[in-house]
């Protein structure tokens, strides 16, 4: 047994929650956090003896910070309901457990999408899904809440799997949604829309992710990304300047 912690916020997963929930069967807790499922979801999450409970969506932050303040052990890790831990992560988890430098993993992220597995020579993405309770906060409640962590943070050798297969159209509409989000959240900081960003901002981003990130390993598949991304990072600036509009025209 593990004594650690892992905690999800999920709702209609069941096409990959029982993947999710068997690579960490063998963690002491699983916390699911459901905000309304109507397929079979929960009911493969009962199999796993998960404590599940019920939270309206508030977004992604209030969920996934009410989902951490439920972890009773001092180790959590935090999973989506489409990713999977690698053999190899556990492992060095385990291990990472035993020692007292570091209070994070900062952990590698293995991409499947459009029917296949990323290239390997495509840089991968990493995130902070690993530590100790007592060191990590959520701080930015928004979209997509990144745990801050008070300590040392080490790379990870293992990797998390992350079974993003939704089609373009679902891809598409969930940045849509998310670059509404995000302009909404810029503009009650106070930021000003750029003419340089929406000049600028598609290609850079683009270059980011075809070259940078060596999506071009990846064929068709990584330039359709590629494209996908920078045109995420063109709307939320597209809408951030049609809010400075609206507000003018107010």
């Amino acid at each position: 047994m593990i004594n650690a912690s892992v905690y999800a916020i999920v709702q209609n997963e069941e096409k990959h929650i029982e993947r999710m929930l068997k690579s960490v069967a063998d963690f002491a807790e699983i916390i699911i956090v459901d905000s309304g499922s109507t397929d079979k979801t929960l009911e493969i999450a009962q199999k796993f003896n998960a404590k599940i409970h019920h939270h309206d969506w508030q977004g992604e932050g209030v969920q996934k910070n009410y989902a951490f303040s439920l972890c009773s052990h001092e180790w959590v890790l935090n999973l989506d309901g489409d990713e999977e831990v690698s053999p190899e992560l556990k492992a060095e988890i385990c291990e990472f457990m035993g020692q007292s430098e570091f209070d994070g993993l900062d952990i590698k992220f293995h991409e499947f999408y459009m029917g296949g597995i990323v290239d390997d020579r495509v840089r991968k993405n990493t995130h902070i899904r690993f530590f100790r309770k007592s060191s990590g906060e959520y701080r930015n409640l928004g979209v997509h809440a990144q745990v801050s962590i008070n300590g040392k943070v080490r790379k990870s050798r293992g990797v998390i799997y992350h079974f993003s297969d939704k089609p373009i159209k679902e891809l598409v509409s969930k940045n849509n949604n998310y670059s509404s989000l995000r302009a909404q959240q810029k503009f009650e900081k106070g930021k000003k829309p750029s003419l340089a960003k929406l000049l600028f901002i598609f290609p850079l981003v683009f270059f980011k992710s075809y070259f940078l990130r060596r999506s071009f390993f990846d064929g068709k598949k990584g330039f359709i990304i590629a494209v996908i991304n920078a045109f995420y990072a063109f709307m939320k600036e597209a809408k951030l300047y049609e809010i400075w509009l609206n507000k003018k025209g107010n």
